[in-house]
């Protein structure tokens, strides 16, 4: 049974930085076949040869374009079941399937869509990440234009209009795995931590807020989130539709700041530890997942040598969720090497520290 291919739904308001995200993770795929479906890609800057013999019905030359790195977009209306089924059909499949929503649409029917017969055995969703426009959130607009927000929705005659948008942002915060706090370079250091703290009191445990200039997140935090979301609707559910609150968390005292910002800065750092073999494996899975939750650590990958194990144990962790399964022996030195990834500023010795302990 060939592993399911991951797809991640990426949702948020026009404005909040999606494309620029999703045009950053292109140009930094590391060389991963990435498909993506996305609603329009007039505004994404592609071009590239319209694909030969793409005949079927479902698939006109105008759906699919192929990109020089290998990537493949659709523009997706009624037809994801068969955009998918199309995409799915191809060789070499793709590694990583990319699906980017207007953030008008709830993202929740999208994921249950993974559920249909044809689909489920060969795709999961790998998560969910929300982009906001951290400047407006903060603000508390939602978006940057609202004028522009209610003018894209106003052209869909398949959304529905009634639903205030503070009610679509709490469905896009229900539904997150991962939310990305994006232009946080246009806020003070406080309050980006103001609201990222407000944004995972609201939203489920375990969820990544995580914050981002320019929508530069690394390939390694935006992928391989391993959620399985589709399995796990419950947990997601949507705001139910009823107005008891009167937006009461709105800013009322207008006050600007002369921001210096330091542009160019990174938000992301990532290190390597080394160790020598580790006793139990079990017992290092858990201190591996104590340190994590202790620094905030988003991702944690490699190759752990245990004592009296030929094999050397592949281990991944997102957050604090460590999986590791025994792959190959070692070519060369045989040793614990871990990468670990996070948001500037790590401990790094404290780490590697609590790590090689």
């Amino acid at each position: 049974m060939p592993a399911k291919i991951p797809a991640t739904v990426v949702t948020g308001f026009l404005g909040a930085g999606k494309t620029t995200l999703i045009r950053h993770m292109l140009q930094n795929a590391e060389g991963k076949r990435i498909a993506l479906i996305i609603n329009e890609f007039g505004d994404l800057g592609v071009d590239g040869d319209i694909l030969k013999g793409c005949g079927e019905e479902t698939c006109t030359e105008d759906d699919i374009v192929e990109l020089s790195n290998g990537c493949i977009c659709c523009t997706v209306a009624d037809d994801f079941i068969p955009t998918m089924e199309q995409l799915l059909a191809r060789e070499p499949k793709p590694d990583h399937i990319v699906i980017e929503t207007s953030g008008l649409a709830l993202p929740q029917p999208l994921i249950r869509a993974f559920n249909w017969p044809g689909i489920s055995t060969q795709v999961t969703v790998d998560g969910v990440v929300t982009v906001v426009d951290g400047r407006a959130v903060h603000d508390g607009q939602f978006a940057h234009n609202i004028a522009a927000v209610d003018a894209q929705r106003a052209q869909d005659e398949n959304l529905d209009h009634e639903t205030p948008l503070s009610e679509l942002f709490e469905d896009q915060i229900a539904c997150a795995d991962m939310i990305v706090v994006n232009k946080s370079d246009l806020l003070e250091a406080d309050e980006v931590t103001a609201l990222t703290d407000r944004l995972k009191s609201e939203s489920r445990d375990g969820v990544q807020v995580v914050k981002a200039a320019m929508g530069a997140l690394p390939v390694d935090v935006l992928l391989g989130q391993g959620i399985g979301a589709e399995n796990d609707l419950e947990a997601r559910h949507e705001v139910h539709h009823h107005h008891h609150h009167d937006d009461d968390h709105h800013d009322d005292d207008d006050h600007h700041h002369d921001h210096a910002h330091e542009h160019g800065h990174d938000e992301f750092e990532s290190f390597i530890v080394t160790r020598g073999d580790v006793a139990d494996a079990p017992a290092f899975k858990a201190q591996v997942a104590d340190v994590i939750r202790a620094h905030n650590i988003l991702r944690l990958k490699g190759f752990v040598a245990v004592a009296d194990k030929p094999m050397r144990m592949t281990l991944q962790a997102v957050g604090p969720r460590v999986d590791s399964y025994f792959d190959q022996p070692f070519d060369g030195d045989r040793m614990t090497k871990l990468v670990v990834i996070g948001e500037a500023g790590l401990d790094q010795a404290a780490i590697t520290a609590a790590l090689q302990a």
